[in-house]
C-alpha cells in the first residue's frame, strides 16, 4: 500500500473542501448570521488539516493502483464527514456531534435522512450548506478534483471506479481527467436548468437553487417541514422530472450531446428503468384510487403526487409531496421495493441499480438453460457486449456481502426497540441511500429518536451504500494496508 499518495490525496480533498465551505460562509454574511464565523472556522479547519496531511506526504510515488483508489476514495468520504459537521455542531444547530456526522454523512452520500425534528433552526448558511452537501457528494469529490486538477498518476480510473455508482464503470474518451470534465460539465447544466425553471415557477432563488442542489445530487434534504408539499404544483412537477432524469446514466446523456443518439436510446438499462417508474405511477394510481377514493380531490392530483413519490423513491432522491405513510399498504410496499432497485449506473441515485437488477435476471436465465442443456454454451450479454464471467461473479458476490451487512445493521438497529416497519425501513432508507422511509422514519418524521450507536451505525450504513460496500470494507481491512 502507498500511504503517502492516499494521505495526500485525503489532504488535497480536505484542501477543496474547506474551499466549498466559503460559499455558505459568504450565503450567511449576505443574511447577516452569526453562523458565517463557525462556518469559516469549519473552512479554516479543513485547510489547515488539509495542508498538514499534504505536507508530510508530499514526497514519494504519485501512483494509485486499485487499493490505494478504494483506501482514498473511503478515507476522503469520511473525513469530509467529519469535517463537514463542524458548522451544525459549533454553532450548537445540531448540540450533539453524533447527530451533526449523521446530517453530513445524509448529505454527502446524498441521503436525505435527517435528525431534525425541526428543520427552521437552521440558519440560510446552514441550510445552504446542508443541501450543498448533496451536490458535492452526488457525482462525487474525486471525480470533481480529477476534473479540476492534472492527474498526478495515469491510473486515476482506480478513483472513479471506487466513487462512481455502479457495476460497470468506463470512460467516455480515452482521458480520465477529460470524462470528469464532462460529466460535471453535464452535471452542472442539468442544476442551472433545474433552478432557472424553479424560478419561472414563483420559487425564490434561495429556494430554488437549494432543491437543484438536492435533485441533481438526489439528496432530498427539504427546506421545509413538508418538504415540498408547499410548492405549486408547477415546482412539483420540475422536481419529478429533474429527478427521472438524474436517476440516468449520465454516459447516455453524453452521447446525445455528440449526436449518438441511437445508441443512447437502445440502452436497454433505461428503457427498463423507464418501464419500472411507469408501471409503478400506474399501480399506485389505481391502488390509491381504488382504496381511498378521491382522497387528493382530482386525479390530476393523485397522479401527480403518485408520480412524484415513485420518482423521489426510485431514484433515492427523498423528497415528498404528501404523507405516503397514510398510503394503502400495496403502495407503501412497492415504493420499499423501489427503494431496494434504485437508478441507473452512472447517475447520482443510489439503490442495487437497475443494472444489476438486469445482470441478476440474465444469469439466471442462464443458469436455468445450463440446466437443461449442460453442453450448451451460453453468456450473459449487456447493452449489447457480452459480459465477463469476472463481472458476473463479482455480482453474486456484491449481493451476498450486501445481504450480510444489511442483517447486521438490521439487527444492531433493532436494539433500539422501534417497531419492526420503522426499524426495517430505516435500514432500508440509510443503506440505499433514500432517507425517508416508512413508520416513525416517513416523509414527516425523523431519525432524531435513534439511539447513539444506532445513529452511528446508520452512517456507517449510509457510506457502504454510497460507495458500494467495497472501498469502506477494504479499508477496514488490515491486509489493504499492508506492504507490497
Amino acid at each position: 500500500m502507498n500511504k503517502k499518495i492516499v494521505f495526500y490525496t485525503v489532504g488535497r480533498i480536505l484542501q477543496i473542501e474547506g474551499i466549498l465551505l466559503l460559499l455558505p460562509t459568504v450565503v450567511s454574511l449576505i443574511y447577516r448570521e452569526k453562523t458565517a464565523l463557525h462556518l469559516f472556522l469549519s473552512a479554516l479547519i479543513a485547510a489547515t488539516v488539509g495542508a498538514i496531511l499534504m505536507f508530510l506526504n508530499r514526497k514519494g510515488d504519485r501512483k494509485i493502483f486499485a487499493r490505494e483508489g478504494f483506501a482514498s476514495v473511503a478515507l476522503s468520504w469520511i473525513m469530509m464527514s467529519a469535517i463537514g459537521a463542524l458548522p451544525f455542531y459549533l454553532s450548537g444547530a445540531i448540540p450533539s456531534y453524533t447527530s451533526a456526522f449523521f446530517e453530513t454523512v445524509s448529505g454527502f452520500t446524498t441521503t436525505g435522512a435527517s435528525i431534525l425534528p425541526d428543520i427552521t433552526v437552521l440558519s440560510h448558511g446552514l441550510l445552504f450548506w446542508r443541501s450543498f452537501t448533496h451536490w458535492v457528494g452526488g457525482m462525487g469529490v474525486l471525480v470533481f478534483i480529477m476534473a479540476i486538477f492534472p492527474s498526478e498518476s495515469g491510473r486515476s480510473v482506480h478513483i472513479m471506479r471506487a466513487e462512481m455508482p455502479g457495476p460497470i464503470v468506463g470512460k467516455l474518451v480515452p482521458k480520465v481527467r477529460e470524462t470528469a470534465k464532462i460529466l460535471y460539465l453535464i452535471y452542472i447544466a442539468m442544476t442551472v436548468i433545474m433552478t432557472v425553471l424553479l424560478m419561472f415557477g414563483k420559487m425564490s432563488l434561495f429556494d430554488s437553487l437549494l432543491h437543484a442542489f438536492g435533485t441533481a445530487g438526489t439528496g432530498g434534504f427539504g427546506m421545509r417541514p413538508d418538504s415540498v408539499g408547499g410548492y405549486s404544483p408547477y415546482c412539483q412537477w420540475v422536481i419529478t422530472v429533474f429527478m427521472l432524469l438524474c436517476g440516468i446514466n449520465f454516459n447516455l446523456y453524453y452521447l446525445i450531446i455528440i449526436g449518438r443518439f441511437r445508441s443512447a436510446v437502445k440502452s436497454s438499462e433505461l428503457w427498463c428503468y423507464l418501464a419500472i417508474v411507469a408501471a409503478s405511477i400506474i399501480a399506485v394510481v389505481i391502488n390509491i384510487t381504488a382504496t381511498l377514493g378521491n382522497v387528493y380531490d382530482s386525479l390530476s392530483a393523485t397522479i401527480r403526487h403518485s408520480a412524484f413519490q415513485v420518482v423521489s423513491v426510485m431514484t433515492t432522491t427523498g423528497f415528498s409531496t404528501v404523507d405516503f405513510n397514510l398510503w394503502p399498504e400495496f403502495s407503501k410496499t412497492l415504493l420499499l421495493v423501489l427503494m431496494f432497485i434504485g437508478g441507473c449506473a452512472g447517475s447520482t441515485a443510489g439503490g442495487l441499480k437497475v443494472s444489476r437488477l438486469i445482470l441478476m435476471v440474465k444469469t439466471v436465465r442462464r443458469d436455468l438453460k445450463r440446466l437443461i442443456h449442460p453442453r450448451s454454451v451460453n453468456t450473459v450479454k449487456f447493452e449489447g457486449k457480452t459480459v465477463e464471467n469476472e463481472t458476473v461473479e463479482s455480482l453474486g458476490s456484491y449481493f451476498m456481502i450486501y445481504a450480510v451487512v444489511f442483517f447486521v445493521m438490521l439487527m444492531v438497529v433493532s436494539f433500539d426497540r422501534f417497531n419492526l416497519t420503522t426499524t426495517f425501513s430505516a435500514v432500508v432508507a440509510c443503506f440505499n441511500n433514500v432517507g425517508p422511509g416508512l413508520g416513525g422514519v416517513g416523509p414527516l418524521g425523523n431519525f432524531s429518536e435513534f439511539s447513539v450507536h444506532s445513529k452511528w451505525f446508520l452512517s456507517l450504513g449510509m457510506l457502504l451504500g454510497r460507495l458500494e460496500i467495497f472501498p469502506i470494507l477494504l479499508t477496514l481491512s488490515p491486509s489493504t494496508w499492508a506492504k507490497k
